[in-house]
């Protein structure tokens, strides 16, 4: 195994961008006022049974030491018209909830309305990994929304999905 120096940092980071992502919001109400990040390590189906989900969170976030308070977590899959809601809910220096519509789940849970899919979680594990956190998350409530189109993080822009056609010609 190589280890990447810090002056290659922005080359692995350019690397690990040209892999399109969707983009999740982890957000619960801890201490009576919304907490929340975004997160594009989001990975479904870790296992079926029991439903498990993974995020990583970075060791300097200062929001994942106040969410993993949380004893529910809500996980949005934000949707395309999402945008300015993933930049809001990224933002250091703003209110990271100001007009968004939420949904309050169970014991803590938040997630952002017109979503692809909520959740709402509890932590099962942290793991350290590198300069993260692999963290697994036990699924207990769940909704899908068909009719929108997911966000995808691709290149440090935000995309949309095309459809494929039919007509694949060998």
């Amino acid at each position: 195994m190589r280890t990447v120096s810090l002056a290659e940092r922005p080359m692995v980071e350019s690397a690990f961008a040209a892999f399109p992502s969707g983009v999740a919001a982890i957000t619960a109400i801890v201490d009576d006022v919304p907490v929340g990040f975004v997160s594009t390590s989001f990975t479904v189906g870790i296992s079926f049974e029991p439903p498990q989900v993974l995020f990583s969170a970075q060791r300097g976030s200062r929001t994942w030491p106040v969410l993993r308070r949380a004893q529910r977590l809500g996980v949005s899959v934000l949707a395309t018209g999402h945008e300015a809601a993933c930049m809001q809910l990224a933002s250091r220096s703003r209110d990271r909830f100001a007009g968004l519509a939420l949904t309050h789940g169970t014991e803590g849970a938040v997630t952002i309305d017109g979503s692809v899919l909520t959740l709402e979680c509890s932590v099962r594990a942290e793991v350290p990994s590198g300069d993260h956190d692999l963290v697994v998350l036990d699924v207990h409530d769940l909704s899908v929304s068909d009719d929108v189109e997911p966000l995808i993080y691709h290149g440090r822009a935000f995309r949309s999905l095309l459809a494929a056609t039919d007509d694949f010609a060998a």
